[in-house]
């Protein structure tokens, strides 16, 4: 049996509150989910409460940067994440490939 091929996956992370309460992030995601679906695309992006995947030894930099409880949107499209950045502005960027040795479930939570 062959190990399973790991994905890239690109994200932002911030405050859980400023995420999910102070930016309109919500209306954004729901825009894009009404975007993929008249395009007959997949859902590639999703909204992690207190990702797991910022306890990773290689994220420990970007981590270090996210104020706790923290939330993040990732996704495997990184315009995207580079579109959120722009869009956000005070948010830590950053990618990781998954699944790896210190990264199981990409969109696990702590919680």
């Amino acid at each position: 049996m062959s190990e399973p091929t790991a994905t890239t996956y690109h994200f932002v992370a911030a405050s859980e509150a400023f995420l999910t309460v102070e930016e309109p992030l919500e209306e954004v995601l729901r825009e894009r989910v009404r975007n993929y679906q008249e395009q007959g695309k997949t859902v590639d992006f999703w909204l992690v409460t207190r990702p797991a995947f910022l306890e990773a030894p290689e994220l420990a930099g970007v981590a270090s940067q996210v104020p706790r409880p923290a939330a993040a949107v990732v996704s495997t499209d990184g315009q995207f994440i580079t579109f959120l950045k722009l869009r956000l502005e005070f948010v830590a960027t950053g990618q990781f490939s998954a699944p790896s040795a210190a990264i199981g479930d990409p969109l696990a939570s702590l919680a």
